[in-house]
């Protein structure tokens, strides 16, 4: 037993196991980097076992210098709303006429922290701020920080921010889709096509051109940023090395260089092909043709078929030739309002037939197709190496005339006020708690004092362990399959290994009975007397039985108990004199019963007994007893007389 439990154990502890793995797994998002965020939340003056209702909130100030910072908690202070148009659109849609509030959260908010929401469906919004000072990319990381929070979701629409560039014209009342920026970050979501902006336009240093420069799509699934309703933390790190970090909640999901990892690239190829080279006539581009000293074979016959009828097919027995498949509904009746002017002549519906139904089948009997033997279709030439073949032709290289090498494009465009320039599908987008600034352990303690208390407050308030479990099943259906697992096999191999096991009623009735066991009196009477009984009924039972087998079956149990006699007076010598025993048994089907009680002497059942004579007597009979009848007679009953 002890080492089933240890096989049990294991198995628990093996499906624990997988699900935690599983759990830790989905969780990470694979491949990410996650960040020291603990240290930076521990310094931050709050109890994380309080609840989300005694949490205090205080507006955030910065620690170190900044280049913007916004809370929204005084309202909509230095922002300026756009009053433009779209270009190249009707103007009654081409209007920034968005709605915009500062408001708190609708879940799981904080007294005082408030936040600018997007109200308006289908519109356009535009909205923007100047900096405190401009940023100017020099040899300072840039550091953009800010929290998002899709409060019912997201169907189409954005959330980005984009940083507008230093110029003398700048007007934030213009502020619109073509209004020149050095940078766009932020998420953004259609249909079911997640992004992760960073965008950044860069200035060709030979033409003074600007052009877009994209960074490659991080390989973490965002679909969970956009759906969860809860307040995201996203991060953009431009460092002067050329490198940049995009986070979110403090966890790295993507970097790369701005060199090596933008599309198109920075820096176009050195060559290019030659526009005005075309192929010659004569480039043969097949690797393979066929054979010219190839020749059709002679038995090659190209009108064989591919199918043919089965000579050897044999129409089965009880073919209905004259039978059709369909007959005439009898049972159909032409509508009362048919009009044969208008509908023509009424025919009852077809129906199957019912003869064919017992029937192999009916109608004309068609031979089947087979596969033609001699069938080898349309002959062609085997294909060989093509001795001409030159490869496949590209156009010749050629220096490329706009080549321009910029080994640092960290350095763009300075940038001097901050904008949303929205469109959405769903409404109460919520922007909290932005940061601009270049020092990295700033914008950390900025987050702590602000996302910090947010996911403390989102975290206390979250639903118990089986409600995400339910929810994680939701969204990852083949977790339903681990669930069961994990509850079905303890229990599973509980009942295997601990429930107890049912002994057989042929055990039982067979098992011998513990003859040391003292018997008492009175329970022996209401044996003997119960077995009288049973050996009454069987009795009536059996007088139709054949005579000659009844008198076998009365010798046969008279020497028994003859024998039992004699057992019984030698066992009655050694006990000392205390009183003897005859022990009387009884076989089904017989009535021998009343012969033994008559030939014992009335007066023997009030003498004294011996339970230890008892108790040796019953050994001996179960030891020394062979055969059906005496195997019965231990089981069935015992009769103590003096």
């Amino acid at each position: 037993m002890q080492f089933q439990w240890d096989w049990l154990c294991l198995g628990v502890l093996i499906i624990s196991s997988v699900t935690a793995g599983m759990a830790d797994e989905d969780n990470l998002d694979a491949d990410v980097e996650v960040e020291n965020f603990d240290k930076q939340s521990q310094e931050a003056d709050v109890d994380r076992d309080k609840s989300s209702l005694e949490v205090v909130y205080q507006t955030p100030r910065p620690t170190g210098e900044v280049y913007f910072t916004e809370t929204f908690d005084e309202g909509l202070s230095g922002w300026v709303l756009s009053v433009t148009l779209k270009e190249d659109m009707d103007d009654n849609v081409a209007k920034y006429d968005g709605r915009w509030e500062v408001e708190e959260l609708k879940e799981n908010a904080m007294p005082g922290d408030k936040g600018l929401v997007l109200k308006s469906v289908a519109k356009y919004h535009a909205i923007s701020a100047m900096l405190t000072k401009a940023f100017v990319f020099d040899d300072k990381p840039l550091i953009v920080q800010y929290e998002v929070n899709f409060q019912k979701g997201i169907d189409c629409g954005g959330a980005y921010i984009k940083l507008l560039s230093s110029s003398n014209d700048l007007n934030l009342e213009y502020f619109f889709d073509k209004t020149p920026y050095t940078i766009m970050f932020g998420p953004d979501k259609c249909g079911e096509d997640y992004k992760l902006h960073f965008i950044f336009r860069h200035k060709n240093p030979k033409t003074g051109e600007y052009d877009e420069k994209h960074a490659e799509r991080p390989d973490v699934d965002l679909k969970k940023f956009y759906l969860d309703k809860k307040t995201h933390l996203y991060t953009l790190v431009l460092k002067p090395d050329d490198t940049f970090e995009i986070l979110i909640d403090q966890t790295v999901v993507s970097k790369g260089s701005l060199l090596e990892n933008m599309i198109p690239p920075v820096n176009p190829s050195k060559e290019i092909e030659d526009p005005t080279d075309k192929k010659p006539d004569d480039w043969d581009e097949r690797p393979k043709i066929p054979d010219p000293n190839a020749v059709k074979p002679d038995d090659w016959d190209e009108d064989e078929p591919a199918k043919i009828e089965d000579p050897d097919a044999v129409k089965p027995e009880g073919w209905l030739d004259d039978e059709p498949q369909y007959v005439p509904d009898p049972n159909a009746k032409k509508p009362k309002d048919w009009d044969e002017e208008m509908d023509g002549e009424w025919e009852a519906p077809q129906i199957p037939n019912a003869k064919c139904e017992t029937a192999p089948g009916c109608g004309e009997w068609v031979r089947p197709m087979k596969s033609n033997p001699k069938y080898k279709g349309k002959w062609r030439a085997p294909m060989i190496d093509n001795p001409n073949y030159q490869g496949i032709w590209s156009p010749r290289k050629i220096p490329n005339p706009d080549y321009f090498e910029d080994l640092h494009p960290f350095k763009m465009t300075a940038v001097s006020a901050v904008g949303l320039e929205l469109w959405s599908m769903t409404s109460d987008i919520y922007f909290d708690n932005f940061i601009i600034c270049s020092e990295k352990e700033v914008a950390d303690r900025w987050a702590a004092d602000s996302w910090g208390l947010k996911k403390l407050v989102a975290s206390a308030n979250e639903p118990g362990m089986f409600s995400q479990l339910v929810t994680a099943a939701e969204e990852h259906p083949w977790l339903w399959v681990l669930y069961i697992l994990t509850l079905a096999l303890p229990v599973g191999l509980t009942v295997l290994f601990c429930w107890p096991g049912k002994k057989s009623d042929e055990y039982i009735a067979f098992k011998k009975p513990d003859v040391s066991q003292q018997i008492a009196k009175g329970k022996l009477k209401e044996q003997t007397e119960e077995f009288e009984d049973d050996e009454l009924e069987e009795e009536k039972e059996n007088e139709d039985t054949d005579e000659d087998e009844r008198r076998e079956m009365e010798e046969t149990n008279r020497e028994l108990v003859k024998d039992n006699a004699e057992k019984m007076g030698r066992e009655a010598s050694v006990s000392e004199g205390e009183g003897g025993e005859d022990i009387y048994d009884d076989e089904e089907e017989n009535g021998v019963l009343d012969e033994e009680e008559n030939e014992v002497p009335d007066g023997s059942q009030e003498g004294d007994r011996s339970n230890k004579s008892d108790s040796e007597d019953e050994k001996k009979e179960a030891d020394e007893g062979t055969g059906d009848g005496a195997l019965r007679s231990v089981r069935r009953r015992r009769l103590r007389k003096d």
